[in-house]
């Protein structure tokens, strides 16, 4: 139904003017200086009030009737209700909060006496603890804590306001700022914080640290080696810390991470991630003696599905061999051309494989022969981790009633890549042998754990292996044009994966049950000593028993061309 029209005007009916525009009503005053404490009063509130809630009324009037242009070269829209420039986040347009954009003359240093750096640990993810967003996240130099932005209405803010923690610290530009203020500190005393944050050793420390013996402390007097620091088991993460403590100390690896800037470049999350955490391995001033991976685990475990996180253990060698193939995608190789990452550079290597097909045939006396195909199938393939099988455990005790330990030496399970020898594998009979060029690092993955539908074997064998002048040209098919003929290829150890078995008591049927303990044996060249790590416990080992435990995982190092010559290379002899 439509409305009824007015049968008369309204000026007819009552004597008083037609209502006219906010902005007719504006034009009748004459032209002034704004003053903050006169403006028209709307309601018995005045423009103070109302900007503090938020409402500044008469202004948005004003910016309706003149329009977004005209209104932000206002008299009446002062400049700070603009937006600020280098906020964090998009303020209100009506709030009047002041920010100071630099301290008061005198008081440059305010607030810094409370800052805590016992409680400082910048090792955990970048994620505010209100919000759980990682976008502009600040650490607050007080308690510790992570928070969002450092506006007026962000959560770092609120937290000075209420808590009175005053300086917070860009996580990203590692710029420091003192809130409610907002103003940005510049005091050469946080360099320490700063440097902490993300460290960065210049390029002439990071060649010497294989070369110079060097000790730190952290903040409590403690003494550590940069580089062989604990790492931290957040919960069943041990196999993910052997592997990088194994990593951090391949040296050619190690200073790719450490020298180059992945955060500008188009490296994915992955290998920034890494290059933090090999950094803060090796920080010369660290604020405490271990590390904490869960920055670098949480990606992990988002780019695996979760097939590698830290509340449930997983294979070492299964997380190596992930890692480094998302490794070299992340760092840009191809997944056809080798040597187009750092990775493929320090691992990869070429393996020639002979396959010969085996039939079953039944002869005049039915009786059952197997007979070899007349082909021989040769292949060349790429690798980054050679694997050796172990012989089989015996399964009787001795006499003593005492299961019997086998040793086998390392040599022995390498004769599988010797070219003669050779394996069965379903209807297949195959040979293996190693092509020159070996690579600078051989990885080699000792099998010890075997499944199948009902059960989960481990074989305890030990394998005794010399630590220093492992010779590979046996397993190398002969090529002058790479290395002269009978001239041995000489390795040496750089790490070692120990795997441990512990009982442990259980409530299931079996009564008890085997857990899994990893331990990582790592070389320090520049002492020339070994250490273990596991977890935060770092040790020193004596290099003769190195080869007690269950290696699972090894990592040696080519030793360069006349390297070990004449008098150096009997010393090798003599220490293996």
């Amino acid at each position: 139904m439509g409305k009824r029209q007015a049968g008369e005007p309204l000026e007819d009916v009552v004597a008083a003017d037609s209502p006219i525009s906010k902005k007719a009503r504006l034009e009748d005053f004459p032209a002034q200086e704004p003053q903050p404490n006169r403006h028209s009063q709307i309601n018995g509130h005045g423009l103070n009030n109302d900007a503090r809630n938020g409402n500044a009324i008469s202004q948005t009037a004003h910016q309706q009737e003149q329009g977004p242009e005209e209104a932000a070269q206002s008299p009446q829209f002062p400049q700070s209700l603009q937006a600020e420039d280098g906020e964090d986040d998009q303020q209100s347009a009506y709030s009047t909060i002041s920010r100071q954009t630099a301290p008061t003359e005198g008081y440059s240093d305010l607030y810094l006496d409370t800052i805590n750096r016992s409680v400082l640990d910048f090792d955990f993810e970048k994620l505010c603890s209100v919000s759980l967003s990682n976008i502009n996240v600040y650490a607050c130099l007080i308690c510790g804590k992570y928070y969002q932005g450092r506006g007026p209405k962000s959560h770092a803010y609120f937290h000075a306001l209420e808590i009175g923690h005053h300086v917070y610290v860009n996580m990203q530009t590692k710029k420091v700022y003192v809130l409610p203020e907002g103003y940005e500190v510049k005091s050469k005393s946080l360099e320490d914080i700063k440097f902490v944050v993300n460290p960065k050793l210049p390029k002439e420390e990071v060649i010497m640290l294989d070369k110079v013996a060097k000790d730190a402390w952290d903040l409590s007097g403690k003494k550590y080696r940069p580089g062989f620091v604990g790492m931290n088991n957040i919960k069943e993460n041990d196999y993910f810390n052997v592997i990088i403590q194994a990593l951090a100390h391949i040296p050619p690896l190690r200073n790719f991470f450490m020298l180059e800037d992945l955060s500008s470049t188009a490296s994915s999350e992955l290998a920034t991630r890494f290059s933090v955490l090999v950094r803060k391995i090796w920080n010369t001033r660290a604020f405490k003696t271990h590390v904490s991976p869960h920055e670098l685990i949480q990606q992990v475990s988002r780019q695996s599905n979760k097939r590698f996180d830290l509340l449930h253990q997983s294979d070492p060698v299964d997380f190596l061999s992930w890692f480094l193939n998302n490794m070299h995608l992340a760092l840009g190789g191809s997944k056809t051309k080798p040597g187009t990452s750092i990775i493929h550079r320090v691992f990869q290597g070429k393996l020639k494989m002979e396959s010969q097909r085996i039939t079953a045939k039944a002869d005049a006396g039915d009786r059952l022969r197997f007979e070899e195909a007349a082909e021989v199938i040769v292949e060349t393939t790429r690798y980054l981790m050679l694997t050796l099988d172990l012989p089989a455990a015996p399964l009787f005790q001795d006499e003593l009633d005492r299961n019997i330990i086998p040793q086998v030496p390392l040599t022995s399970i390498l004769s599988k890549y010797d070219g003669v020898k050779a394996q069965e594998h379903l209807s297949m009979r195959k040979r293996y042998r190693l092509l020159h060029p070996l690579p600078p690092f051989l990885l080699f993955h000792i099998k010890r754990f075997s499944k199948n539908k009902f059960v989960a074997e481990r074989n305890p064998t030990i394998v005794t292996f010399p630590v220093r002048s492992l010779d590979m040209a046996p397993y190398v098919e002969p090529n002058p044009a790479a290395h002269p003929v009978g001239e041995p290829i000489w390795y040496d150890l750089v790490a070692n994966v120990t795997h441990e078995a512990v009982r442990t008591r259980d409530d299931s049927v079996e009564g008890e049950a085997e857990r899994k303990v990893w331990r990582v044996q790592v070389r320090d060249r520049a002492r020339d000593e070994w250490l273990q790590v596991q977890d935060l416990f770092v040790e020193r080992v004596a290099t003769e028993t190195l080869f007690t435990k269950e290696s699972y995982l090894m990592v040696w190092e080519r030793r360069r061309e006349g390297k070990g010559k004449g008098k150096g290379k009997g010393k090798g002899k003599e220490r293996s």
